[in-house]
């Protein structure tokens, strides 16, 4: 399994001298089977070099289909979409999937909204491709050719799901956009508004959540989760749904995760502080047998095992564009 970084940054693209080294697109991933199957995991800006990638690669070699998955419909996870260029060529099937949700809008209606005139020159019924969208609940999936999906939602102000991928013997699962869930009714008990059973009940289904979170993960060869702010930035951006670095990596740690590649750069975040933060977190106290770093777009990574006597041990194979 083959793993590529299209895009990084969270909330905006954010191009300009000092995001050069991580890149200033925003999230996008693609992941490539032994057999040769094609993930995408979010439409951010970084889909559009992506999807030239592809018409000047795979699509000329007789690439026909696609799999989008959206964790969710923020801008800055589906910004990139009306630029994919796939979805403008004859002959290819494009199938999205996104989160099942209980509001009015469907994922599809969602997603042509960025293709009216007053946004962009093309409507979505103009595309040549044949598109087809897929929202799914909390679940697992055969997606055929050995592709094996679950799914879980993540705590975020809009329904998000975190993916993972498990194909030719290895596994990959995507946590973003998401923070810790909290007890949002553990409030002075001198509060008019409190009420002892609604916060022991909000206490319980916090921690299993939490729970529920860290077993979809567990294990896995590569997790890419979002990890905008450091613990000291953190209080200030309770509620926004998006994680701190030193939770991340303690979490992902204690669950034996064999990489973590954090993402999900905050807009601000400069290729100097990301250097500075990789010193203190992932150079020197990545917690054993994990190794962590801070995603770069253009940075691809070969996931294999290597069989040694009485032990298996696995690495990552990385390269930069």
């Amino acid at each position: 399994m083959k793993v590529k970084f299209w895009g990084v940054r969270g909330s905006i693209p954010c191009p300009g001298p000092d995001t050069v080294k991580y890149g200033g697109n925003t999230t996008c991933i693609e992941i490539r089977t032994d057999s040769g199957r094609i993930l995408i995991v979010d439409a951010g800006t970084g889909i559009r070099a992506l999807g030239d990638h592809l018409l000047r690669n795979d699509i000329k070699d007789g690439l026909r289909e696609l799999d989008i998955f959206l964790s969710h419909t923020h801008w800055d996870h589906i910004l990139g979409f009306p630029f994919f260029a796939p979805m403008y060529m004859p002959g290819m099937t494009v199938r999205i999937y996104g989160p099942l949700t209980f509001e009015q809008d469907s994922l599809e209606k969602v997603l042509k909204g960025q293709f009216e005139y007053r946004y962009f020159p093309v409507r979505m019924e103009e595309l040549a491709s044949k598109i087809h969208f897929i929202e799914l609940g909390e679940n697992e999936f055969d997606l055929g050719d050995g592709v094996q999906l679950a799914t879980k939602y993540l705590n975020h102000p809009i329904s998000c799901l975190g993916y993972r991928f498990d194909c030719d013997g290895r596994s990959v699962a995507t946590v973003f956009d998401t923070e810790t869930y909290q007890n949002l009714y553990a409030l002075d008990p001198q509060n008019p508004a409190y009420d002892s059973k609604i916060a022991q009940k909000a206490e319980e289904v916090a921690i299993e959540q939490n729970r529920l979170v860290e077993k979809f993960y567990r294990g896995a060869d590569l997790v890419v989760y979002d990890a905008q702010y450091t613990a000291q930035e953190y209080p200030s951006k309770i509620g926004w749904g998006h994680s701190a670095m030193q939770d991340v990596i303690a979490s992902c740690g204690r669950n034996g995760v064999k990489q973590l590649a954090l993402t999900h750069h905050d807009p601000d975040r400069t290729d100097a502080q990301l250097d500075s933060l990789t010193e203190i977190f992932c150079d020197k106290n990545s917690p054993e047998g994990m190794r962590a770093f801070f995603a770069r777009e253009g940075m691809e990574m070969v996931l294999q095992y290597i069989i040694e006597p009485f032990a298996a041990r696995f690495t990552g194979a990385t390269q930069e564009r």
